[in-house]
């Protein structure tokens, strides 16, 4: 059996963190062993535990929106399994308490069990923060008849599913264990078996959802939100490339995760305890006010933590990912900070001000022609114009006759800045989706105490909620998070066709980006699994709740670091879907793609021609205006389209001329228009509104 690097002789750090990549070197010089590890476990008093349970019992009972849903839709009932914890607890003195692994497990299953990403317990110190992790990725693609496209009924028939290791940290080594070996065995369990118990343990809201994170979790795990892994090592059992068989013995190790995107990535922190809600506090706690006691000034950072939408997990996961393997990606953000060339840039490939939130490039198709490819790795952004105005300026350079927006694995973030994204996709006026909470005397209060704070406006759901005490009404009334003036102040600025990937690791925010798109019609959604992840709600953490009641009861202050957050307003879909909720049920796609072993090991190259072959069904529309001018008392103006067969002219949001076009150049004048100070032009195609440009004249 190959040893890896489970045991050294000298304890010494193993080649794989001693010549790591320089961007991440001193990063992982940190790790530690797990063993060593959880030496430093075990903080908690009694009393503390005791808190704990309280405030989890009150989010549960008394804010979280989804807990009739989770109720009869998974038999479960973490309100009483809560009241038999803290009667225990009350049982229990110091000397008989036990193990504090124990009391997170039995927490942390508790908030598992309702199977919501956005509902977490997160562990305090030493666990927040940190990664468990092996040097090595595995992912899954399907063999078998029909792999790649979805085909209807009788689809899954002979299909197997298989496991490739497609990431290894540089300098690991063990005999044939590289990008394309194959996972047969997890520490003795058949890796399928293996994959199934794993996501038994995870809170996805669908099976797809579940599945998926049991894979990613096999080999990188955030100890805020999971317990460590039971087992200090793994023995991996594989097939190398060449088709010997082989083992290999791997420890476990942890080490602190990458921090929560900062201002100079247009992000901000996601719900780690001291990092989200907190900065809000913070400021006012600098100020020599106690971080609980009294009301802080909330202003902008205050409403987006409000408007979190976001999978802890999965961002944890994510950021994990860059820095073991991808650390170019934080030489680039080194480099877009000081306003310097990016390097490692693939062929085709364009700049980004903010590379570990957007990737873009000029992809070649197999059909010939060129298409634009854009993965959003996350909405994790703290200025959702800055990240809008990044996407435009991207899309603007790539190729305008198809775009491929690719969201797999993002776990969503500020819900704000998925919806003014959709705008600039489509000339369709867009509606956000509304927002409701859940009707208790707390919320309620929640609500009245901020109606009118700066920033924060809780004031619309306050008359529905106040109504429900006299007509039993389960939920408020539904208003947006977005404003429709944001959700349509820029408009469209992409008029090729477009087509969305989704898998069942987009959550949360993306899932509302993905509705969105579906409700609007903007083009087919592509899926590698059969639903989004379904993260239906608006989530907040316990610090904001602190910060929005003012330091005064129920909520008190957590110990030791630890954290928890809550679904707090559902979301509601548009459209033909309008009132249908995403919690659970999530976007299903249009049309099916099972992942390959050459999109696992050529950058998803199968998938990518399934997606580009959706696009050239579809047609590219152009509408640009070229130019403004006045003369003689009027207004002129020169467009140019291609396959369109109408204008019509709205100045001001008046309509002032409508004509007939064909391809090409096109004037329209119109008298008596010289103070306009905005012109909206409308491009149909047989009588369906299909290209909508704005500009500002004045």
């Amino acid at each position: 059996m190959t040893q890896g690097s489970v045991v050294s002789a000298d304890d010494s750090p193993p080649p794989f963190i001693a010549e790591a990549s320089e961007p991440v070197r001193q990063h992982l010089a940190g790790s530690v062993p797990l063993s060593e590890f959880l030496r430093a476990a075990g903080l908690l008093t009694l009393e503390e535990r005791r808190l704990l349970v309280d405030q989890a019992l009150i989010l549960f009972e008394q804010n979280y929106v989804h807990l009739p849903l989770k109720i009869a839709m998974h038999a479960v009932n973490p309100v009483q399994r809560l009241r038999v914890l803290r009667r225990r607890l009350e049982r229990q003195t110091p000397e008989t308490m036990g193990e504090e692994w124990m009391f997170h497990a039995e927490l942390t299953e508790i908030f598992h069990s309702v199977r919501d990403l956005h509902t977490n317990y997160i562990l305090p110190a030493p666990f927040a923060g940190k990664i468990a992790y092996l040097p090595f990725q595995i992912e899954e693609y399907v063999e078998g008849e029909g792999e790649g496209e979805g085909e209807g009924e009788g689809e899954g028939r002979g299909r197997r599913s298989r496991y490739l290791v497609t990431h290894v940290l540089k300098n690991f080594t063990a005999p044939g264990f590289r990008r394309g070996a194959e996972i047969t065995h997890w520490s003795g369990i058949p890796i399928e078996a293996a994959v199934g118990l794993n996501a038994a343990r995870y809170a996805g809201s669908n099976n797809p959802a579940r599945h998926s994170r049991g894979v990613q979790s096999l080999t990188i795990r955030p100890l805020s939100v999971h317990l460590q892994p039971f087992e200090e090592w793994v023995t991996v059992s594989y097939t190398d490339p060449d088709g010997v068989p082989r083992e290999l013995r791997e420890n476990w190790r942890v080490v602190d995760n990458l921090p929560a995107f900062d201002g100079d990535d247009g992000a901000a922190a996601a719900g780690a305890p001291g990092l989200e809600a907190r900065a809000a506090v913070d400021e006012a706690a600098a100020e020599g006010r106690a971080a609980a006691g009294e009301q802080a000034a909330v202003g902008d950072r205050g409403a987006a933590a409000l408007s979190l939408g976001l999978d802890l997990e999965s961002d944890e996961t994510n950021r994990a990912k860059i820095f073991l393997f991808a650390p170019h990606v934080i030489a680039q953000q080194d480099s877009a900070r000081a306003r310097q060339p990016l390097p490692h840039l693939r062929s085709g490939e364009v700049e980004s001000t903010m590379p570990r939130v957007f990737t873009a490039r000029a992809m070649p198709t197999s059909s010939g022609g060129t298409v634009g490819h854009l993965r959003i790795f996350t909405f994790m952004v703290a200025n959702p114009n800055a990240f809008v105005k990044e996407f435009v300026r991207l899309i603007g350079l790539l190729p305008q006759d198809g775009l491929i927006v690719d969201l797999r694995d993002n776990g969503g973030g500020n819900v704000l800045a998925a919806e003014q994204l959709l705008q600039t996709l489509t000339p369709r006026r867009i509606t956000p989706e509304p927002v409701q909470f859940i009707n208790t005397p707390l919320n309620l209060r929640i609500c009245r105490m901020n109606q009118s704070s700066e920033g924060i406006n809780l004031g619309p759901w306050v008359p529905s909620m106040e109504q429900a005490v006299e007509i039993g009404t389960p939920f408020s009334s539904a208003f947006p998070i977005t404003p429709e003036s944001s959700a349509n102040a820029l408009g469209q600025q992409y008029f090729g066709p477009v087509v969305l990937i989704t898998n069942a690791r987009c959550y949360s925010a993306t899932d509302i980006f993905a509705a969105g798109f579906q409700d609007h019609g903007i083009g087919p959604v592509l899926g590698t699994d059969d639903n989004t992840g379904a993260g239906g709600a608006n989530v907040w953490t316990h610090e904001t709740l602190l910060m929005l009641m003012n330091g005064e009861p129920p909520y008190v202050p957590l110990p030791k670091g630890a954290g928890m957050r809550v679904s707090m307003r559902r979301t509601l879909r548009v459209g033909a879907l309008a009132g249908t909720p995403v919690e659970d049920l999530g976007v299903i796609p249009d049309e099916r793609h099972h992942m390959t072993r050459r999109d696992l090991l050529e950058d998803n190259a199968d998938l990518l021609d399934h997606a580009a072959a959706l696009l050239r069904t579809r047609t590219a529309y152009r509408l640009d205006i070229d130019e403004v001018s006045q003369a003689d008392g009027a207004l002129r103006i020169q467009l140019r389209t291609d396959h369109l067969d109408r204008v019509d002219l709205y100045l001001d949001q008046r309509p002032r001329a409508s004509a007939d076009v064909v391809d090409g150049h096109v004037d329209l004048t119109v008298p008596g228009a010289v103070g306009a100070r905005s012109a909206r032009v409308c491009g149909f195609a047989a009588g369906e509104l299909v290209a909508c440009r704005t500009q500002r004249l004045g």
